[in-house]
């Protein structure tokens, strides 16, 4: 079960990772908390998804559903 915590850090860290890029991305049209609620969004929506392809994963739905308000 440790592996699996282990896991889950290392994807919420690649996830972090993420939201920074994505609020350079989308800046100054979209505020960092708005940003930062999207992507917490997608990590929800793709639990089920592999711990190795998550962080890629939760930024390319995060992305398109900025782009699609922003």
């Amino acid at each position: 079960m440790t592996a699996t915590v282990e896991y889950t850090a290392a994807a919420d860290a690649s996830v972090d990772e993420a939201v920074a890029r994505l609020v350079e991305e989308f800046r100054p049209r979209l505020r960092p908390q708005v940003v930062g609620t999207v992507v917490a969004s997608c990590r929800r929506d793709l639990s089920g998804v592999p711990v190795t392809a998550l962080p890629e994963m939760v930024e390319r739905l995060a992305r398109t559903r900025l782009q699609s308000v922003a």
